[in-house]
């Protein structure tokens, strides 16, 4: 799935590995990982090749299982290949790899996983699941989570920090969407009342991607507005002493020729 910061040199963006497993976890599986990510460097395999196929994963269980109404095992599968996403780190770590191409892999393949599950639950309700509003609403999930996360980095390769933290960003709706679903599968094993719970979720993640969106949208907005105002500041400041230069330039240049019609008439 996706490195660690500091493993593959790419941003903040929390991974699905970092929204499933809160910090303690994730140190304690990564001692427990630790000699498998070893020797997966003595075979030769890469930290890229781990990424790939955790994400093949990810995509597997969920369009496999749940366009077929398998939440429980969908979900445990994905569950399963989210450890990749500490295993290539800690190989990135011991190999002491940082780099741009690692951080542009482990960000396109986040996108691909968010699309395959968000996609597995629209096919869903499109076919076995026969509810057109909750495969629309699954839509509106899929796509406000991609917009989501672009106005972020479209932001910030304008040179804008888009220094906000959204109501439910894509750790938020990776953990609601897939415990709810993982929940949701046990209505296979008799557990009444469960299946309630991912219609539910994706209204949540679906509403809260829009007041994350817009949240981004005028954060953007203003941060614009006042780095185009600092620019103008500064423009008019360089303007000024430019003007003050010209000013002080002129008086000598009058005080020149007097000096030499002094000199001609001694």
């Amino acid at each position: 799935m996706g490195q660690p910061v500091a493993s593959r040199g790419r941003s903040a963006t929390p991974t699905l590995g970092k929204a499933m497993l809160n910090k303690y976890a994730r140190a304690f599986f990564t001692r427990v990982l630790t000699p498998f990510a070893a020797f997966l460097i003595r075979r030769g395999v890469s930290p890229d090749t781990v990424t790939l196929l955790g994400t093949a994963g990810v995509v597997a269980g969920a369009l496999v299982f749940y366009p077929m109404g398998e939440f429980f095992w969908g979900t445990v599968v994905i569950t399963l290949f989210v450890f990749s996403d500490l295993v290539d780190g800690n190989m990135a770590r011991q190999l002491g790899r940082s780099s741009r191409w690692g951080a542009f892999l482990d960000s396109t393949l986040d996108r691909v996983a968010d699309g395959a599950i968000f996609g597995g639950f629209i096919l869903w309700y499109a076919g076995g699941g026969d509810d057109l509003v909750l495969c629309a609403v699954s839509i509106f999930c899929l796509a406000s989570g991609q917009v989501v996360s672009y106005t972020k980095a479209r932001g910030e390769s304008i040179g804008l920090p888009v220094a906000v933290n959204g109501l439910v960003e894509r750790a938020e709706r990776l953990v609601i969407s897939l415990v709810a679903a993982g929940l949701a599968g046990l209505h296979a094993f008799g557990v009444p009342g469960v299946q309630y719970l991912l219609p539910v979720a994706l209204w949540i993640v679906a509403v809260g991607s829009l007041v994350t969106l817009i949240q981004r949208v005028v954060t953007v907005r203003r941060e614009s507005a006042e780095a185009e105002a600092a620019t103008a500041q500064e423009q008019r400041e360089q303007s000024g002493q430019q003007e003050q230069s010209g000013q002080q330039e002129k008086p000598q240049q009058q005080e020149k020729p007097e000096t030499q019609g002094s000199e001609a008439a001694k």
